[in-house]
């Protein structure tokens, strides 16, 4: 007998629907896949095999041959354990069939016949409702992520039996009913506190700017002056998530396989801290099945690179592209895909090769040559993409022992988002979320300058020798603060703190 079971395959942050064909007939007893499997999907049919005796069910000794549709694509993971399985007790007439045009089956079998979870549900979720799908049947631990789409039937099932009965007794099953506004109003940020931080005034003014524009900030300083602890504390004044952007959040996560410690929803937006030893495919994302990398995981949110100048500079160069559009393409002999990569990033360094240029206790040991050699590794087109650029020196004795007085992150944030909300109000007719997106035209219209602050600006790139692209920045980094102070024409003080953050570009 034949039959069919739709499930999906994964290609990039997208999903294809895909054919289980069963077909159980004559011959010599065993088991054909075809249809481009991988070596997980290959392996599939030796746990199925156990997996439905171990379940009670009576396995065919017959010639069984699988075929995944359509045939060029190419299929991985164990997530088609579940529609193989179903497809052969619905083959060997074991379950009723009528259920099966309308589900798509995925999930990882065990030979006991229970039900693991998969990568990539509430992706596959969201495909299967934009196709007209009715509903999906996956492993328990998955349904609370795929039910997060709404318009969609989710049947979360913890063993293969539990599965059989759904199929042949139907009416008796609700699905699962998922309200992911009401999870998102209840997360609190959990995150650490600008409050704890002693000092630092210039240093914390720039995260707030940051927060508010969606600006690039690199920190520069001694060991010990605390760079690390402030960008720490950047995602507790980022606004928070909406119900759209974690969604878009959730998916990316969904593909990496880590919602399994984060639950359904991830409702804080993500930071994430490679080590400087990473490799470019770390970083933005790769393999012979594209997998998303550290920028996209950091979509919506920040990348901190710590000791940045301990990056190899090939892999710093991967990130130019993604800093420009938002996005970084990986392609492949067999395909291509593109993954969003919409992240703050933030970086921190020492001044120098020891650690002490500039400081005012520890001397510096290096000559000019060093530090030239060590600035070297960041490339000027590199540093042209950061917008703010601090100097964090070493804290005073009485900085140190005095207890911390700082502003909490939570007034801070409610500056942030009240500049966020001008924006918003200002790009309603744009497809921009921050100053931090604007172009060349947006700039233009929003970014006008009077006399006086034009010929400082003028000054500064001509004293600093700034590109382009860094004036630019510049415009943004000052219409960020304007908003900040509520102001709806950007002034020369305005333009000129946007300037101190451009000080130790190309540091020597």
């Amino acid at each position: 007998m034949l039959a069919r079971v739709w499930s999906a395959s994964l290609v990039g942050i997208d999903a294809v629907k895909v054919g289980v064909e069963i077909d159980v007939a004559g011959g010599l007893p065993g088991i054909v896949v075809v249809g481009l499997p991988d070596t997980a999907v290959q392996e599939s049919r030796e746990r199925v095999k156990a997996a439905l005796k171990n379940a009670g069910y009576a396995f065919p000794v017959r010639k069984i041959v699988i075929n995944l549709t359509p045939a060029d694509l190419r299929k991985e993971g164990p997530s088609f354990d579940l529609p193989i399985s179903v497809g052969i007790l619905a083959a060997s007439e074991q379950v009723d069939v009528r259920l099966l045009d309308d589900y798509l089956f995925l999930g990882e079998v065990s030979l006991d016949g229970t039900l693991r979870p998969v990568a990539g549900v509430l992706v596959i979720a969201a495909a299967a409702q934009k196709l007209g799908i009715k509903g999906l049947v996956v492993p328990a631990d998955n349904s609370r992520e795929a039910a997060l789409v709404q318009g969609i039937h989710v049947h979360g099932f913890r063993h293969l039996a539990e599965i059989a009965d759904f199929l042949n007794h139907c009416d008796r099953y609700q699905p699962l009913e998922v309200n992911g506004l009401s999870e998102l109003a209840r997360s609190q940020f959990q995150g650490l506190d600008l409050k704890d931080v002693k000092g630092q005034a210039q240093a914390r003014r720039a995260l707030e700017i940051a927060a508010a524009g969606g600006h690039n900030l690199i920190f520069v300083g001694p060991p010990g002056s605390g760079k690390t602890m402030l960008a720490r504390r950047l995602p507790g004044i980022l606004p928070p998530l909406s119900f759209e952007e974690a969604l878009e959040v959730t998916q990316i996560h969904s593909v990496a396989g880590l919602l399994k410690e984060k639950g359904a929803l991830v409702s804080d937006r993500p930071f994430r801290s490679p080590h400087h030893s990473a490799s470019g495919p770390a970083l933005v994302g790769g393999g012979s099945f594209p997998r998303p990398g550290e920028i996209s995981l950091a979509h919506r949110g920040i990348l901190f690179l710590d000791e940045l100048t301990e990056f190899k500079r090939d892999v710093l160069e991967f990130l130019r592209q993604p800093l420009e559009d938002g996005q970084v393409s990986i392609c492949r002999a067999r395909q291509s895909v593109s993954f969003p990569a919409q992240f703050t990033l933030v970086a921190s360094t020492n001044p120098c090769p020891c650690g002490y240029f500039g400081d005012t206790i520890q001397p510096c040991t290096c000559t000019p040559r060093h530090r030239e050699q060590y600035w070297a590794r960041l490339s000027g087109p590199l540093m042209d993409r950061i917008d703010l650029q601090v100097a964090v020196n070493r804290l005073k004795p009485e900085e140190i022992t005095q207890q911390p007085v700082g502003e909490a992150s939570a007034a801070i944030r409610s500056r942030v988002q009240q500049a966020r909300s001008l924006a918003h109000q200002r790009f309603q007719n744009e497809q921009l979320r921050c100053n931090a997106e604007m172009q060349s035209r947006h700039l233009k219209q929003w970014c006008q300058l009077d006399e006086a602050t034009r010929t400082l600006l003028e000054s500064a790139i001509r004293k600093l020798g700034l590109s382009a692209r860094a004036t630019d920045r510049i415009l943004k980094v000052a219409r960020t603060i304007a908003d900040l102070a509520s102001a709806d024409e950007l002034r020369a003080c305005h333009v000129a703190e946007a300037i101190q953050y451009r000080t130790i570009d190309r540091m020597q």
